[in-house]
């Protein structure tokens, strides 16, 4: 009366309960109505078989359902914790790159009013050498003034009174003495 065949138990580890449900539902479905009557003729063995097959089948497939939905819990779980710890790493990296950014800033200003400071500092310096070389050099100037017009009232005393020619010397040079004598002081002519 039914074309069910109940599984041998070799078999009846292959059929899963989403099968045995199926069955039962075709079963219900191609069932002969009966005469003047909106019910159905089923067999209530038939379809009470099925369905403790199913029911026996679904704990172990509710155990892997459950397993496999641990599995895809503890999955994301970690996947969530990899990704906080890459996320925790990226802020980490970019607060020090902050930190370096702000560093190198600092360091940059830092070198900059160094740069000022000893520009500045040289140009004080370079002022305060040309101040020094300036009075030394004016210095310098007075005493050669007073030297030169040392030696210009040396010359013109020369030039005013020459000196005479010792007895000797006249002596020694003979005629030429007086040539000799107005040479030897006439060095300007």
């Amino acid at each position: 009366m039914s074309d069910y065949d109940p599984p041998t138990s070799a078999a009846n580890s292959d059929i899963d309960a989403e099968t045995l449900l199926r069955r039962v539902i075709e079963i219900v479905d191609n069932a002969k109505s009966m005469p003047l009557s909106a019910s159905v003729l089923i067999s209530k063995e038939e379809v009470l078989e099925l369905l403790q097959d199913a029911l026996g089948r679904l704990p172990d497939e509710l155990r892997e359902a459950r397993w496999m939905l641990k599995e895809r819990q503890e999955f994301l779980a970690k996947t969530q914790r990899d990704a906080d710890e890459i996320l925790e790493a990226a802020r980490v990296r970019a607060e020090r790159m902050v930190q370096r950014t702000e560093i190198v800033r600092s360091a940059q200003q830092t070198a900059k009013r160094t740069m000022e400071q000893a520009e500045d500092e040289a140009r004080r310096l370079k002022h305060e050498a040309e101040d020094y070389c300036d009075k030394k050099l004016a210095a310098f100037e007075i005493v050669l003034e007073r030297t030169m017009k040392t030696v210009q009232a040396g010359r013109d005393k020369l030039r005013v009174t020459p000196a005479p020619l010792t007895d000797a010397a006249r002596t020694a040079y003979g005629e030429d003495a007086e040539a000799v004598d107005e040479a030897f002081f006439d060095q300007d002519s």
